[in-house]
């Protein structure tokens, strides 16, 4: 008898619930990193091309840890490229 496979819609699921875990995750994290003394940037949810870069490099550092799996790995480092091409470039 042949090993059931996971359903299409689970697999969704799946997806979505891992992309709202990484979206909120990216929330706290930019809660945590906004400045108290008023540097705040000039629109919420701004991000700078260095902070972006640095929480690929954290990502990074995380993967090689062995902290996060290779699926959210990839998922999050998609997101975080996907803003650094949408940042106007200078």
């Amino acid at each position: 008898m042949a090993a059931k496979r996971t359903t299409f819609d689970k697999l969704q699921r799946e997806r979505a619930k891992k992309a709202k875990a990484a979206a909120k995750r990216e929330r706290r994290l930019d809660r945590s990193d906004r400045p108290d003394d008023g540097e705040r940037p000039s629109a919420v949810g701004t991000v700078t091309q260095a902070e972006l870069l640095q929480r690929i490099q954290a990502l990074h550092a995380r993967y090689e840890n062995e902290e996060v799996e290779f699926e959210q790995f990839e998922e999050e480092k998609e997101e975080l490229l996907a803003l650094l091409a949408a940042l106007p470039s200078d």
